[in-house]
C-alpha cells in the first residue's frame, strides 16, 4: 500500500506519519511507501518502509499532478492556512484551503483511478445561532471565510465520490488540544496555549473570558481519526461523507481547574487575561457542544477527559514529566 500525506509537517500531520511508521501497516494492509508532503520538506523519520519527503505549493496548479503520478492507494489532505490566517488574508486562505484542494480532487480525476482520500474538516463549517448539541444534520452556515473553504471542500469531495472519482471522507476536527511546539496564527490557539505554555514554566495570555466553551480533542486521538476512515467501509457512511467527529465540550475554566488539578496551582497562575477583540469576535461564533451520534456509532472514539488530554501532552511531548 502506498500511502500520501499532504500536510505532512503540520501538527496532525506529525502524529499520523509517527503512528503509521509505528504500525508499519494500515488497516489489515502493509504499507510499502509514503510521500511526505508540505510548503517545506517534512523530515523523514525512520521507517522499515522507503519513505520520500517532498516541499512545495499545492496551490500550484501542477504540484498536485506530481503528487498523485504514482496513484498512491490512501491520500490524507490535512494542509491548509489556518483560521485565524485565512481570516485576516482572504486571497491566501481560498488559495490554499479551496484552490488547491480542488486542484488535488482534479488531479486524482485525471489519473483515472479509485484512492480512499481522507479529508480534514471543521467544525468551523457551522455557524450560530446553535442548538445545545450540534447534530450532522445542522445547517452548514460557517461565519469565517476559514469555514468557508472548508464547507466548499466538503461539498466538492461528495460531490467527486458520488461521480465515482474517488473514494472520499471528510472528517470535521474539533480544535486540537494540546498543539506542541510554539504558538501558531490559529485563533483557536489560544486553548493550547493556556496549558502549553504554564507546563513548560512559561506566561500564557487568555484572549476571551473563562466562560467561553468549546469541542476539543487530543493530538494523539485525532490520528487515531484519521486512521480509523481511511479504513472505515465507506458503504456503511452512505453519500453524507462529512463527519464531525466527536470530542468533549469544555470551558476555559475547566482548562484551568484539570490544569491545575494535574500539574499545581502555580501552573494554573502563570495565566494572564489580556482580552483580544478579534479572537471574542471569531470565538463568539464557534459552536460549542455537538452529537456526534453517527460518527460514535462508525467506531470513532473520542478522549475521556480534558484531565485526560493534558496527561497525554505530558507523556508524549515532555517526557512524562512537568519541568
Amino acid at each position: 500500500m502506498e500511502i500520501l500525506i499532504i500536510g505532512a509537517a503540520g501538527m496532525v500531520g506529525r502524529k499520523l506519519v509517527d503512528r503509521l511508521c509505528a504500525d508499519v501497516k494500515l488497516g489489515d494492509r502493509q504499507i510499502t511507501s509514503m510521500t511526505l508532503f508540505d510548503y517545506a520538506a517534512p523530515e523523514e523519520p525512520e521507517a522499515v518502509f522507503p519513505i520520500s519527503s517532498l516541499g512545495g505549493d499545492l496551490s500550484d496548479p501542477a504540484q498536485a499532478t506530481r503528487l498523485v503520478a504514482g496513484r498512491p492507494d490512501v491520500i490524507f489532505h490535512l494542509a491548509a492556512v489556518v483560521s485565524g490566517e485565512a481570516e485576516t488574508d482572504f486571497d491566501k486562505g481560498y488559495l490554499v484551503n479551496l484552490d488547491g484542494t480542488r486542484q488535488l480532487f482534479e488531479a486524482i480525476r485525471q489519473q483515472d483511478y479509485f484512492p480512499r482520500v481522507v479529508f480534514t474538516s471543521s467544525i468551523a463549517v457551522f455557524g450560530a445561532p446553535y442548538p445545545d448539541a450540534i447534530g450532522d444534520e445542522f445547517l452548514n452556515a460557517p461565519l469565517s471565510s476559514y469555514g468557508v473553504q472548508k464547507a466548499c471542500s466538503e461539498l466538492l469531495l461528495m460531490d467527486y465520490t458520488r461521480k465515482g472519482f474517488f473514494d472520499g471522507i471528510a472528517i470535521r476536527l474539533p480544535t486540537i488540544v494540546i498543539r506542541p511546539g510554539r504558538p501558531n496564527k490559529a485563533a483557536s490557539g489560544f486553548f493550547s496555549n493556556i496549558l502549553r505554555e504554564p507546563l513548560n514554566g512559561e506566561e500564557a495570555l487568555l484572549p476571551v473570558s473563562r466562560d467561553v466553551r468549546h469541542w476539543m480533542a487530543s493530538p494523539k486521538t485525532a490520528a487515531s481519526f484519521l486512521i480509523h476512515a481511511a479504513t472505515l467501509d465507506l458503504q456503511s457512511v452512505g453519500p453524507r461523507r462529512a463527519l464531525t467527529m466527536p470530542g468533549i465540550s469544555v470551558t476555559v475554566g475547566e482548562m484551568i481547574e484539570a490544569l491545575e488539578r494535574v500539574a499545581g496551582p502555580e501552573r494554573a497562575a502563570l495565566i494572564r487575561e489580556e482580552p483580544d477583540e478579534l479572537i471574542n469576535r471569531l470565538v463568539s461564533g464557534w459552536p460549542r457542544n455537538f452529537d456526534a451520534a453517527r460518527a460514535t456509532q462508525l467506531g470513532f472514539a473520542a478522549d475521556v477527559s480534558i484531565d485526560e488530554i493534558i496527561r497525554i501532552h505530558i507523556d508524549e511531548e515532555l517526557g512524562g514529566t512537568i519541568k
